[in-house]
């Protein structure tokens, strides 16, 4: 199965550089300019996070296909820093103990890291197993879905921060059931 994997565009959190989870923030207009600007692959079904910045891309993206959401492609909840930058919690001791622990653990009063992976690849795993009638599949979710679920079925094997991508891009992949094969970047 060919799975692409695009992250939502822009919204005014993204260009803020603000943590955005939990927050349903649409897309701003620089993020639709950018969107309309690439060239995606086609795709037969679009599988989404219910999130108004994933839907409206996908819509943008692919305005004829069917778009199925699943919750568990949300985002992470990045509790006490959601919708704040880090300029504002440089100072914050719980900001500077969670960067000193390398982004892992849980986020003051929100969610797990290694829960939030493992609940992006457990929902991964159920579109891919609810649409393997299709050949290629294009998910459209955030950034720390795809690299949650890149970190745990891509080959070669790299860490989670490796499989970072920029808004509105991602990557075309081949999923053979076991693991994911990057084929190139969009």
């Amino acid at each position: 199965m060919i799975v692409n994997f695009i992250r939502h565009a822009k919204t005014s959190g993204n260009i803020e550089k603000r943590y955005i989870g939990r927050t349903d923030e649409q897309l701003c207009d620089v993020g639709v300019r950018e969107l309309k600007s690439i060239d995606f692959p086609g795709c037969d079904v679009v599988i989404s996070s219910p999130m108004k910045r994933c839907i409206e891309t996908a819509e943008i993206i692919y305005p004829s296909e069917q778009i199925v959401t699943y919750d568990e492609l949300r985002e992470c909840d990045f509790g006490s820093f959601e919708g704040k930058n880090h300029i504002e919690m440089e100072n914050d001791p719980e900001y500077r103990n969670w960067l000193r622990k390398g982004g892992l653990g849980k986020f003051p009063n929100g969610e797990d890291s290694t829960e939030f992976r493992l609940r992006s690849v457990n929902g991964f795993l159920k579109a891919v197993s609810d649409n393997k009638h299709f050949n290629t599949v294009s998910f459209v979710v955030h950034g720390g879905t795809i690299m949650s679920i890149l970190e745990k079925y891509a080959v070669p094997h790299k860490e989670f921060y490796d499989f970072m991508t920029e808004n509105a891009h991602g990557f075309i992949t081949e999923y053979d059931g076991e693991t994911i094969r990057i084929i190139n970047r969009i």
